[in-house]
Order: structure tokens, then sequence, then C-alpha cells
């Protein structure tokens, strides 16, 4: 029912080892038209990602190292004002290989982890795409912000029909033969009637967790309320 990341990776991957110029890393970026490429070994394990900012470190130090006048942007001083990883970061503005200018560790994900876990991962790590590695750590794929939005903006048909066959279809703990299910712009609308207020709840949340699903209109119906007093009107 819930969409896993090899459903809408990237299969075929741009990707540098790191020995790739400083130059060549930034015309596979313009050439694929992405951010940022991973680094993989000699047998395609990912050991970091470089990014455009990682190249851009060059810039934004290149008063101190070429003396050209040139005045680093405000986050770059404020980044130094503040001691945060300033040796780190010199270092790697340094760089003229990919090793050199990536960000190590990479933050990976696997094939069968979930859309909405990859979304966090996304999230807390503040990136905007994924390699995807197997078992072994080998570079498999890669998944971005673009590919997640395509889990959002899913047909309704789609949605309708996973909802009807995987949902209600496959149903063993509940009658849902007399339900019925549509969906406008990602919101289902429920109606039908049930044994127990309880088993409204159930399936409500579980189509509430069906990608694509933006809200779910709960208009069921049910002969028993056999909901408890801790749970609430």
């Amino acid at each position: 029912m819930h969409m896993k990341v090899r459903d809408v990776m990237t299969s075929e991957v741009a990707s540098v080892n790191g020995s790739t110029p400083f130059r060549d890393v930034a015309e596979v970026l313009i050439a694929h038209e992405v951010s940022a490429v991973p680094v993989v070994d000699g047998e395609g394990h990912v050991i970091g990602v470089v990014s455009e900012a990682d190249l851009l470190l060059k810039e934004e130090f290149r008063e101190q190292f070429y003396r050209e006048g040139y005045r680093p942007p405000l986050r770059a001083r404020l980044r130094e004002a503040v001691g945060r990883g300033v040796a780190k970061t010199q270092e790697r503005a340094r760089g003229v290989t990919a090793a050199e200018l990536m960000s190590a560790p990479a933050v990976t994900t696997r094939p069968y982890t979930s859309v909405v876990s990859a979304a966090r991962q996304m999230s807390r790590h503040g990136v905007k795409r994924l390699p995807v590695v197997d078992d072994e750590g080998v570079l498999v794929g890669i998944i971005s912000r673009h590919d997640l939005l395509k889990v959002l903006s899913r047909a309704d048909a789609d949605i309708a029909r996973e909802v009807r066959e995987e949902i209600i279809g496959n149903s063993l703990w509940a009658d849902l033969s007399g339900l019925d299910v549509s969906v406008s712009e990602g919101v289902v609308t429920l109606t039908g009637s049930l044994e127990r207020r309880s088993q409204a709840r159930v399936l409500t949340r579980m189509v509430e967790r069906t990608n694509g699903v933006i809200k779910v209109v709960d208009h069921l119906e049910w002969k028993e309320d056999d909901s408890g007093p801790w749970e609430g009107s």
C-alpha cells in the first residue's frame, strides 16, 4: 500500500569517483542538470556526495586563498565568526578533487525504504536528494524532492483503485463490501455503513496513510458505538 523508494527513484544515476577533478565534477552537474552527485569508489560503494554548494566553497573563500579583493557572502563570514567547523570547511574549500570537496559520510537510503521515511530523512539532514544503495552500500539509484512530489500528485483514479482493491477488497477484519469511495483532488470521501465505530476509525486511518491522499472525509455510519470514554466523542 505504501510506495517504496524503488517505485519513484531514478535508476540511471550520474556519479563521479574520488579522483574526479573539480572542473569535471562541475561539468557533470551542468550536463545532467542536477545539484549534486554521489561519489563512489571502484566497486560502486557511495563514499560521499559533492554538490553545487561544495564547489562554491572556493568562491566563498577566494579572498583568503587568492587575494583578489573578493569578499565572501554573509553566510560564510558568519560561519567563520562563530567558528563552527571552520577548519574543515576551509580544508574542503582548498580541494581539487571530488574526494576532497565532498560531504561525507553520505546520507543514503535503501530501495525498500518508504517514501515517507525518505522524505523525513531529507528534511532532517537538510538535503534535496538521497543516493539509494543496496545492502552492500553499492549505488543503485537516487531519489530527489521532485521524485517525492510524484507521490503527492498521484491521479485520483489511482488512489481510488488502491483504496478499493488494497484496503476494502482485501479486508479480513471487517465487512467493507457496502462502502463507497470517491476521490477528488486527492481528497477521499468514504460513505457506507459498518458494524462498529472502531472499524470506521481503523478504515479512515488506513486510507489516510495511502500515498497521495491529502485528506479523508468520513461520512461513515455504524450500528454499534464501541468506543470507550477515554477515546472522546
